[in-house]
Formats: structure tokens, sequence, C-alpha cells
């Protein structure tokens, strides 16, 4: 069932009254809504990003969810939530200036964000959690305090995240203690991190872990912002971290093939010394990094270091990248 929207009229009424498997068609213009998804086979789409706009409005739907881990009057612009919804697909518009997430899905199967530009919204851009088989694709996502785009705690699935931008944000990427994400494709670019794969297992969470993940044909660079310094600042509530393109932290058998990690320089301070990082979590519960794959990745022009490893290198397959200088400078499986 399709029903148009236009500037004005309600797009949550029309989602509850088309129910499930509805097309919620929103005209070009400015929409002042909060919208909840709870129904299956729902497609809201737009006119295209810059021409179809969601913005804060005054009232939130009756019993929608919160954003996990904020507080209950942080509001998402669309949320997906409900362990019976399935097979959503959002696409063309942009979602501004939200105090929560541009987009926020939970529990849900075969979500998908398409086309869409998720700016300047508080917390997260484009957020997926203990979902299975998400898809982001072709999106643009800027001026969060924490991740562009994040999937967290999502199972081992089919899990895609491709030809996305991101940029201002604490991490242009964020793979929390998920598995089966294939990040192929992406710009990340003026982030305090491009993005960060992090086996970290918190109290009171789902059980953790990010393995047989691919991270592929990416651009990182330009990552200099400072997250983590200001206790209301960028990445609050992580350590400082700044000038990184990329960091698998305690992750196991995550392909990394053909990145360009180029021109990222740290802005201030940082946990991390280096443009590529591999390393241990196991400090924070979680474990080793083990049995990853870093093949034909090009790393340059970055300071202090191009890549730096505090694994075991042994469990690791380092063959055919290049790089300028390191830590350890005499790593197998890279030449200058």
């Amino acid at each position: 069932m399709m029903r148009p929207v236009a500037p004005g009229e309600s797009i949550q009424r029309a989602l509850d009254e088309a129910g499930p498997g509805a097309r919620i068609v929103l005209a070009e213009g400015v929409h002042a809504e909060n919208v909840w998804i709870r129904h299956p086979g729902v497609t809201l789409t737009g006119a295209g990003p810059g021409r179809t706009v969601l913005v804060p409005g005054e009232g939130v739907p009756s019993g929608v969810p919160s954003l996990h881990d904020a507080p209950d009057d942080v509001v998402s612009g669309v949320t997906v939530y409900g362990e019976s919804v399935s097979d959503v697909r959002i696409q063309g518009l942009t979602v501004r200036g939200f105090t929560g997430a541009g987009v926020y899905a939970h529990s849900a199967d075969g979500v998908t964000v398409h086309d869409v530009t998720a700016e300047d919204n508080a917390v997260w851009g484009v957020y997926l959690r203990e979902c299975v088989n998400g898809r982001i694709t072709d999106c643009r996502a800027n001026g969060s305090q924490y991740g562009g785009a994040a999937f967290s705690f999502c199972p081992l699935s089919d899990h895609l995240l491709a030809g996305n931008e991101t940029h201002g944000n604490a991490f242009g990427v964020f793979i929390d203690n998920s598995s089966g994400v294939k990040a192929v494709r992406n710009t990340c670019h003026g982030n305090a991190i491009g993005m960060m794969l992090l086996n970290q297992v918190y109290e009171g969470e789902p059980e953790g872990g990010v393995t047989d993940c691919l991270v592929a044909a990416n651009d990182f660079y330009d990552n200099g912002l400072v997250a983590g310094v200001e206790p209301d600042g960028l990445g609050a509530a992580g350590p400082p971290i700044s000038g990184v393109g990329l960091a698998l932290i305690g992750t196991h058998r995550v392909s990394v093939v053909d990145n360009h990690i180029h021109d990222n320089h740290p802005g201030g301070e940082s946990v991390m010394g280096a443009a590529l990082v591999i390393s241990s979590s196991s400090g924070w519960g979680g474990d080793h990094a083990l049995d990853n794959h870093v093949l034909w990745n090009r790393v340059y022009g970055n300071t202090p270091l191009d890549y730096q490893f505090d694994a075991d290198l042994d469990r690791q397959t380092l063959a055919a990248n290049t790089a300028d200088k390191g830590d350890p400078p005499d790593a197998r499986g890279w030449r200058r």
C-alpha cells in the first residue's frame, strides 16, 4: 500500500494506518516529526537527500522506545524497533538535528538504510543495534558525538556497510561487538578515527566479539579531530583518540584488504599512536587480536606512525602492504 505524505501531514499516522508492507512516500520539503516504524515490510522513502528533510517536531510517538543508553528525553529521527520488525527500508532523505540518532534500528532483521544523509544528530548518525542482516549503503553522516555509521552488538549475519561517506564524528564508522560486517568502498575523513572495530564486553550488555569481517577498498584520510577529552565533547565516553584511520581492537578473523590509509595526523592526545592500529582488548574484557589478515594496503603520509601493532604477529597474516614507518619497524609483510 502506497501512502504519499506532504509536509505538515503526519508521517506517523500514515505508518500506523497503512500497517505491514506499507510504502510511505515523503514529498519534497521539510517534515517536522519523529517517526517510529514498528511493522514489517515498510519502506519510508523521500524525494532525495536535501530535497526531503526530516527535522525534530514538537511531539513524540506514544510508546516509542528511547535510544539505548541515553536519557529518556533524547529523541531519534527514525526509530525501527521490535523483534517482529523485518525488511524495513529507509531511503532518499536527510535526517537532521535530532538529540539522539538520525536513524536508529534495534532488534530488527533486514533493515536497509540507503542514500540517507544523517546530519548534525547529537549522538549517532545511522545506528543499528542488536540487528541481523543490516545494510547501510550510499549514506552520508556527519556531526555526531559518537559514530557516523555504527553496528553495535549485531550478531554474526550478512551485514553490509558500503559506499558511505562519514566526516566530523568521533568515529566515522564504529563496528562495536558486531560480526560478519562487510565494510567496503567507504570514505572516512575528518573524524577523530576513521573506522574502529572493537571487541569489548560491557557489564549488562549482550555477548561481545568481532569476528569474520571484511574491510576492503576504503579510503581513510585526514582524521585529526580530538575525541574523548572533554566530559561533554566528541566521543565523551571513550579514551582520547585522534589521528587514526583504522583500528582493529581484539578482533578475530578480520580481513583488511586494499585500503588507502593516508594523511592522518592527531590534533591532540591519543591512546593510539598510528594511522593503522592492531591491538588487544583483553584488559577491557575483550580478547587478543587473533588470525586477522592484512593484505595489499597502502599506508603513508601519517604521523606519528603509519602502523602500530600491539599483537602477536605470528597469529596475523601480513603481506604486500606498503608503509613508510611503523612499530615494530621490521614487521614482515610491509615494504616501503
